[in-house]
Formats: structure tokens, C-alpha cells, sequence
């Protein structure tokens, strides 16, 4: 029986110290991309073409490869394509938009399965930084809150000897 609460406590342990970090970082990462995600959902940003110059998988597959601007004034290689539309191979090119992400361009039209992804990592890593606010919120309390309780019954004994102490002549 006592081994169930101290596993409880191991796992709280380790998902407050390793897990909520973990989520604020991806969180901070999240919210870094959220800004070019919004853009290329609303179909903004600096329109081009993107070639395909290799495919990645792992999980999931992804393509890189180099985009240049419609009017040819602005190039970025070696970039992810974000949103990539099924059809694309390995060679092929599809229109895509710069919006100013980290390390690549959107698909066009593209970047609402983008913005959902990072929005919800930015939205776990708020509740993560609001978790760990309130956590130290009441470590604290709990802290303080026992000092100022003891020094509270300490003045009502002191108060308590006072009344019932004589009278010094």
C-alpha cells in the first residue's frame, strides 16, 4: 500500500522536472514559427516556387529543397516545404510562399495544418508556464504560510502569559 503514493510522487517528480520544461521549450519553439504559420494561412508573404530536392522520412515524410521568389530577386536553400501537397515528388516543383519562417517555405495555398500544429505547441507550453507559476505559487504559500502561522500562535502564547502573568509593582 505505501508503495503506490511513492509512486505517484516519482512521477510527479520527473513530469515536473523534465516534462513541463520540456513543454515550455517546445512551447517557445512553437511560438517563434506561429507568426509565419498565421501568414501563410491567410496567404501572405513573398510568393515562389519550391523544388524538391530530397525527401526525409521518419515518422513522417518531409521534403527539402531550394525556393526562389516569383521575380527571381530572392532565393533559400536547403528549406523544409511545410503543408506539401500529396503529388509532390522528388524533383517536382510546387508554388510556395517565404512568410519568414525558420527553416522553410509553405506550400501554396498552405499553412493551416501548419498553424493548428504550432499553435497547439504554443498553447501547451502557456499551460506549462501557468502549471509551473502555480505550483511555485503554492510552494511558497505553503512555506511562508508555516512561518507566519507559527509566529502567529507564538504571539498568541506570548498574549496568553501576558494576561495571565502578575502584575510587576
Amino acid at each position: 500500500m505505501t508503495t503506490v503514493p511513492m509512486r505517484r510522487n516519482w512521477r510527479s517528480v520527473i513530469f515536473v522536472w523534465f516534462g513541463l520544461p520540456a513543454l515550455v521549450l517546445m512551447g517557445s519553439l512553437g511560438a517563434i514559427d506561429l507568426g509565419p504559420a498565421l501568414r501563410a494561412a491567410q496567404g501572405k508573404g513573398t510568393p515562389g516556387t519550391f523544388t524538391a530536392v530530397r525527401e526525409d522520412c521518419g515518422r513522417s515524410c518531409s521534403f527539402y529543397g531550394d525556393w526562389v521568389s516569383a521575380d527571381g530577386s530572392q532565393n533559400r536553400e536547403d528549406v523544409i516545404l511545410y503543408d506539401e501537397p500529396d503529388s509532390l515528388r522528388v524533383g517536382g516543383t510546387t508554388p510556395a510562399v517565404d512568410t519568414g519562417a525558420r527553416e522553410g517555405v509553405f506550400a501554396r495555398p498552405g499553412g493551416k495544418t501548419t498553424l493548428l500544429l504550432v499553435s497547439a505547441f504554443t498553447l501547451a507550453g502557456m499551460a506549462a508556464i501557468v502549471t509551473i507559476l502555480i505550483l511555485l505559487a503554492r510552494r511558497l504559500r505553503r512555506r511562508f504560510g508555516r512561518k507566519e502561522v507559527q509566529q502567529g500562535a507564538i504571539t498568541q502564547v506570548l498574549r496568553a502569559e501576558e494576561r495571565s502573568a502578575p502584575p510587576v509593582p
